[in-house]
């Protein structure tokens, strides 16, 4: 789906400006995204299987719920849209817990993707079992629980087990330092 994004300067700062998704994309503007990683008092994450139909990393596991934030959108909106559009859960306000940006420049198919977003990164407590969620077909190929241990374990061995996106590792412990903080 191609929707119209707020576009922003590589610091991050509002230029005013909104085009479609593919325009920031081939042009690579700056744009925000929002992730929501979910975790339960038991020391779990919720990782999400990235469709085999996607461009980008099919197959790969990454993070709960994520999307492009439309235009004029506030964070929060995005964050409960999301996580409901790609999980069928449905977030309060108050349950998101901002914990940071991290930028992200990175471009794919031979530079013809250029991806520069600023990811606005939210946790949430999952309180539900896994079995009460309907992920989106055309996004989420599977969903699961992992451990902390696991978490890094797979994390480590990224390189040979073709789970993660290797590149991402220090967001990747940063998002679970920060979980860990809270358990």
């Amino acid at each position: 789906m191609d929707e119209y994004i707020d576009i922003i300067t590589q610091t991050g700062k509002s230029t005013g400006k909104v085009a479609l998704k593919s325009e920031a994309h081939k042009n690579g503007w700056w744009h925000n995204t929002i992730h929501v990683w979910l975790y339960t008092k038991n020391g779990e994450i919720l990782l999400q299987q990235r469709s085999h139909k996607k461009m980008i990393f099919p197959l790969l596991w990454d993070v709960s719920a994520a999307g492009h934030i439309d235009a004029g959108e506030s964070f929060e909106h995005a964050a409960i849209r999301e996580t409901k559009e790609e999980l069928g859960l449905v977030l309060k306000p108050v349950e998101l817990k901002k914990i940071g940006i991290h930028k992200h420049k990175s471009e794919y198919a031979n530079g013809s993707i250029k991806d520069y977003e600023f990811h606005q990164v939210y946790i949430a407590e999952l309180n539900l079992d896994l079995n009460t969620l309907s992920p989106q077909e055309e996004e989420v190929e599977a969903i699961k629980l992992v451990s902390f241990q696991e978490f890094k374990n797979l994390l480590e061995n990224s390189k040979s087990n073709n789970h993660f996106v290797e590149s991402n590792k220090d967001y990747y412990l940063f998002v679970l330092k920060n979980i860990q903080k809270l358990l």
